[in-house]
């Protein structure tokens, strides 16, 4: 086979992939099982419009960051993450927060846990805007100080330390988000 015929059957087939990607990705969520693709659907859907919004108003205007917002309002890190300074936020939706005993999420959101709810927050901020095709295997410094071990995988995705990305590239005026379906815990916490 040619070169240039190849290229062509390498073209066809990724323009095959790339719509039977898309066509997968619109298909409603019928099953418990589809949970991850009906949040990855609802996320993206939400955002469309908002892109030029700060990262806290793209998160308070999606209803699964209800709970990741309340946490940053508890935490006081609404000003800091709604700023000109660029950051990389790693978003757990509510039903990550929702894998967390509710006794642990309640006794954090208490005034008096403010700096632990602080630390595990931090935990989920990069400086800087780094997007799904920056992303590299290894560690990453996170705002709080330890980094994050970053796994990109063509068969697996993303995965954030034990978390997996479920969205990417959600852009923000400043910065962006990653979707992620489970809460990232500080060592040592």
């Amino acid at each position: 086979m040619t070169t240039q015929k190849s290229a062509l059957l390498l073209n066809r087939t990724s323009a095959i992939l790339i719509a039977l990607t898309s066509f997968l990705i619109n298909i409603p969520a019928q099953a418990a099982c589809q949970n991850n693709l009906s949040t990855v659907s609802q996320v993206s859907a939400s955002n469309k419009t908002n892109e030029t919004g700060n990262i806290v108003e793209i998160a308070a205007s999606n209803p699964n960051f209800k709970t990741l917002v309340t946490a940053v309002q508890a935490a006081d890190l609404t000003e800091t993450l709604s700023g000109d300074t660029k950051f990389t936020v790693f978003a757990p939706t509510d039903a990550a927060f929702a894998k967390l005993p509710k006794e642990t999420l309640d006794k954090l959101l208490k005034p008096e846990n403010k700096a632990a709810l602080q630390q595990i927050l931090t935990y989920h901020v990069v400086s800087g805007t780094v997007n799904s095709q920056s992303l590299k295997s290894g560690k990453a410094k996170t705002v709080e100080g330890n980094p994050v071990h970053v796994l990109v995988n063509q068969q697996n995705g993303i995965r954030i330390n034990k978390s997996k990305v479920i969205q990417a590239d959600i852009k923000a005026s400043n910065g962006i988000i990653h979707v992620i379906d489970t809460v990232l815990i500080p060592p040592g916490f």
